[in-house]
């Protein structure tokens, strides 16, 4: 019998995911003679049944195209807003699963949605999962597919910004992106000479800053870029975490924040204030927020996404489930999402990218 797959895409929207939606589909189409169902606005659209045909004419001309021809949404299986209140609609999508006729359903996510997979997986469903985010942070994966695009846009801001920076003595703080984990706020920091860049991992102390800058100025060179992810902390806040945390005998401090882009934009604000009184030169902030999501996704990001997409075919031709479809190198690998939900990939304080920065007299804060 002809096998049915589902795909889906949850969470942000990144560069890549059509690449991805065509490398999966036009695989499972053309290579094993399969039906493809894309199934809209990612879990939300699972449970209200709502599926569209997937045939080469609907996968032409999409490799190019940024965000996602499926469309998108956050909604968790087990946690959903119906009729105004939270709903566990675990139940009702495995039924729709059974209606449509699925073989297998492919989802295509960062973190989240590894964790949603895991529970349809656990629920009796067969699924396999691609890696998907700007951050970076999926684990057990070298990389995901929309962190090159992302990284790029990063870096082009901030060689922009360089000049402006450069011709009003001024520090720009740049915000961005990840909240969990530093890779693309690091990346594009190295990348674009940032003067300062300061991730999650890596908590700073305004007042070491601030003597960068100054070190600089005294140097001739009035005027510092700072490359900051949307969750960076500085050493005091992260002391209160820890000790906020360990009333309450957690092993780590937990983000408790009901509007986290209004919070991180106010501590890059905060934080361009305190550096313009402890310097005296004037501060300007950049954030670049849903900016890095958009746009063509990169060259990388095409043949990453392409590579993964059709990996995931062949393992669902070959029958093996409950998996994500992880980089390695030039090759994949399929990992139980066991292994990787849950799981938050973040920067080593001793990576090769952080000690390069050092090497070349970036500061972190520390």
């Amino acid at each position: 019998m002809t096998q049915t797959i589902g795909i889906l895409t949850s969470g942000g929207d990144t560069p890549g995911l059509n690449a991805a939606i065509r490398g999966v589909g036009k695989a499972c189409l053309s290579h094993y003679g399969m039906r493809v169902v894309g199934i809209r606005d990612g879990f939300r659209g699972f449970m209200e049944n709502r599926g569209m045909d997937l045939g080469g004419e609907a996968l032409s001309g999409i490799l190019t195209l940024g965000g996602t021809i499926l469309g998108t949404s956050r909604d968790k299986p087990h946690k959903m807003p119906v009729d105004g209140r939270m709903q566990d609609m675990t139940g009702t999508i495995v039924a729709n699963y059974h209606a449509m006729g699925l073989n297998c359903l492919v989802c295509l996510g960062g973190g989240g949605t590894q964790k949603n997979a895991l529970r349809l997986k656990q629920a009796g469903l067969n699924v396999v999962t691609l890696p998907k985010t700007i951050d970076n942070d999926v684990a057990l994966t070298d990389t995901t597919f929309g962190f090159d695009t992302a990284l790029g846009i990063a870096t082009d801001a901030i060689d922009r910004l360089h000049s402006t920076a450069h011709s009003h003595h001024r520090i720009i703080v740049v915000e961005i992106m990840g909240h969990r984990a530093g890779w693309l706020a690091l990346g594009a920091g190295v990348a674009g000479g940032a003067d300062v860049i300061l991730i999650p991992e890596i908590p700073y102390d305004v007042g070491a800053l601030a003597d960068a800058i100054k070190a600089r100025k005294s140097k001739g060179k009035p005027f510092s870029i700072v490359a900051v992810a949307e969750g960076a902390i500085s050493r005091q806040e992260y002391a209160a975490q820890l000790a906020a945390a360990g009333k309450k005998k957690d092993k780590k401090p937990k983000e408790s924040v009901a509007e986290p882009e209004l919070v991180y934009a106010e501590r890059t604000l905060r934080l361009a204030h305190q550096l313009e009184k402890l310097t005296g030169l004037e501060a300007r902030v950049t954030i670049l927020g849903h900016l890095q999501r958009g746009g063509t996704p990169s060259a990388a990001d095409r043949l990453l996404a392409t590579r993964l997409g059709t990996a995931a075919a062949d393992l669902i031709q070959a029958g093996r489930y409950g998996c994500m479809v992880a980089a390695r190198g030039e090759a994949s690998e399929a990992v139980p999402l066991e292994g990787v939900a849950g799981q938050v990939k973040t920067v080593p304080p001793e990576h090769p990218w952080v000690a390069s920065a050092r090497g070349v007299g970036t500061s972190f804060g520390d």
